[in-house]
């Protein structure tokens, strides 16, 4: 059983804003989480914050190229997922991203609704991250209901 996810999207901005969009808390605060206690740099324990929901979780960076690749891992002890973004450059002006997440545990009686879950974060992250880029939208972050 495969247990990793996958969402796709094609943002109208060069590879370099992209990368900087999620490397940069100043910028992720527009349309991902509120806060970050740093940018994101191999190696670095990051903790990022959802002021709105008063909820925090710490991120371990496994890679950062400072261009086309970053992982890392989150998630509780003992059921820590890692999450691969990939961004390759289509053209001077779009990039897709390509973000994964793995590590599920297949014997978890809620991994359906994990999965589906994060399937449907991931989505809602990189419709923020495009309405942000390509236009300035910064009003759409914290605004997913469950």
């Amino acid at each position: 059983m495969d247990t990793q996810i996958t969402s796709k999207m094609k943002i109208n901005k060069p590879v370099s804003e992209v990368y900087e969009a999620i490397a940069n808390p100043e910028k992720m605060a527009n349309y991902w989480f509120s806060s970050g206690t740093a940018r994101i740099e191999q190696g670095r324990t990051i903790t990022w914050k959802y002021a709105e929901y008063n909820a925090e979780g710490d991120i371990y960076v496994l890679e950062a190229d400072g261009n086309s690749k970053i992982v890392f891992s989150w998630g509780a002890k003992g059921e820590e997922t890692t999450v691969t973004i990939l961004l390759e450059q289509m053209d001077d002006t779009a990039t897709v991203i390509n973000i994964s997440e793995s590590g599920f545990k297949k014997d978890d009686p809620d991994l359906f609704q994990k999965m589906l879950g994060q399937k449907e974060g991931w989505v809602y992250v990189l419709s923020c991250l495009k309405a942000y880029l390509e236009n300035g939208i910064h009003t759409l972050r914290a605004s997913l209901v469950h």
